[in-house]
């Protein structure tokens, strides 16, 4: 009997986490499309609109789900405040949301880069900024869409079928 709950404890506990490792296979491109759609927002905020950056941050984060929300609504945040620089609040606010995002040390760079630049030109030059942004962006997305489709289902299976290794290993 005892046998039988540990061993319906292993299978539990390994196919929780291929589970959790393809959670965060499918969270990647979601959390990619989210940025390149605030970036989106963020362009038209800036061109059309002629909004603040801080005010655009603020509205942004009303539009999107959490964790870039939480992202735009820190950055607005740090803006607020009087001694504020545009690189270093983005900065900031990219660091506090990074673990809890499903994104990989490649975006990262992309957004810092994007970052850098964020309010230090005119606004054509920094629609430009957007746009290559967005088109990294895209790729990355490209690239983890690819990686979802090929390890989702396998990483699943391979929770399942390591559970049952390990029981068939310690009969």
């Amino acid at each position: 009997m005892i046998k039988i709950i540990g061993a319906i404890f292993i299978v539990g506990t390994t196919t929780w986490a291929g589970f959790e490792f393809s959670k965060q296979l499918s969270e990647r491109p979601k959390n990619l499309r989210l940025f390149r759609h605030s970036l989106e927002t963020l362009e038209a905020e800036i061109m059309y609109s002629h909004t603040p950056l801080g005010e655009a941050a603020e509205k942004i984060s009303k539009q999107i789900p959490n964790p870039i929300s939480t992202h735009y609504k820190k950055f607005s945040n740090y803006l607020k405040k009087e001694d504020a620089i545009v690189k270093s609040a983005w900065e900031k606010s990219l660091k506090d949301i990074w673990e809890s995002t499903s994104l990989k040390q490649s975006e990262y760079e992309v957004l810092l880069q994007f970052g850098e630049n964020l309010g230090r030109h005119d606004r054509e030059t920094q629609q430009k900024q957007i746009l290559l942004t967005l088109t990294n962006l895209e790729r990355e997305e490209e690239v983890a869409r690819e990686k979802q489709k090929k390890y989702e289902k396998m990483v699943k299976s391979l929770g399942v079928l390591t559970g049952l290794l390990i029981i068939i290993l310690l009969l």
